[in-house]
């Protein structure tokens, strides 16, 4: 083939390419570039922590985040992102599962930050009402998040989206979710360093529920007691219809070190969840 015909088709072949990738949200990874913002908050300051038996915490660092001239402008970066957003990219089951935990999760954190009683950091999500304070709504309820011009609330991005009926009923519905969506409290499941990506939702649904099982935050033997987070407790049914039941769905998930743990236990009972703000100095792990 002579030289130019050569060059010609390699130019063309790269032009195919990058009309492929600006056309494939795929190619383009649509969860790195949507939430690129939100990202820049979880590298800048949450710290994971390593336990025994790869147990996992993490904490964030609001203050240092307050502190940061640059807040305000990634945090309207990231909410116009949003709000621009065209929900019907999410056209499979790792893209949609990946965006909502990304959402529920960053707006679960812009919420703390940006709404501050008295100019001061609540001490739990629950300073905001609903639990302690019946007429104000919850965090979870308030529906002021725009998506792609709806305004959602993080229960219906929880439990509207991620685990509703319409998901159910595409078999996009995963119990393991309830490992990866972050409520900003010492008892929630850790959030995590990365956002969430159609390449890594998988990978990560299953890690974050088997070192779940290996902190013992969420799970610990005592005698013939299984303590478990009182995520078991609430949403029962969830793990039930997910394998059979909540032993079942531990013995799917975890290490079998823990599988070998719960066998000789006989009674489940649930540990008190501790609604106390993520931060560094509400953990002992981090003393």
């Amino acid at each position: 083939m002579p030289y130019w015909n050569a060059l010609r088709l390699a130019v063309l072949s790269t032009s195919l390419l990058l009309l492929l990738a600006v056309g494939n949200p795929a190619r383009a990874d649509l969860m790195t570039e949507t939430f690129a913002e939100y990202q820049k908050l979880l590298e800048r300051y949450l710290t994971e922590k390593d336990l025994d038996h790869d147990g996992l915490v993490s904490a964030f660092d609001y203050q240092a985040a307050l502190d940061d001239d640059d807040l305000e402008k990634i945090l309207s970066a990231q909410h116009e992102r949003l709000a621009e957003f065209d929900k019907d990219q999410l056209d499979s089951r790792e893209r949609a599962i990946a965006f909502w935990n990304n959402a529920y999760n960053y707006f679960m954190l812009a919420e703390i930050l940006k709404e501050r009683p008295d100019g001061e950091l609540v001490d739990s999500v629950w300073d905001y009402g609903g639990r302690y304070n019946p007429f104000r709504d919850s965090v979870f309820t308030t529906t002021k998040h725009d998506i792609g011009g709806t305004r959602y609330s993080l229960d219906e991005m929880e439990k509207g989206m991620l685990l509703g009926d319409d998901f159910a009923e595409r078999g996009w519905k995963d119990a393991r979710v309830h490992f990866t969506v972050n409520c900003a409290s010492v008892g929630c499941p850790p959030l995590r360093k990365t956002i969430y990506t159609e390449d890594n939702i998988d990978d990560l649904l299953a890690e974050n529920t088997r070192r779940a099982f290996n902190t013992e935050r969420q799970l610990r033997v005592d005698g013939r007691t299984l303590y478990l987070t009182q995520l078991f407790d609430w949403y029962e049914d969830h793990f039930e219809d997910a394998a059979g039941s909540v032993r079942d769905f531990i013995r799917e998930h975890a290490d079998d070190r823990i599988v070998d743990m719960i066998e000789d236990t006989s009674r489940i009972r649930h540990i008190d969840y501790d609604w106390a703000l993520n931060s560094k100095e509400n953990f002992s792990e981090f003393d």
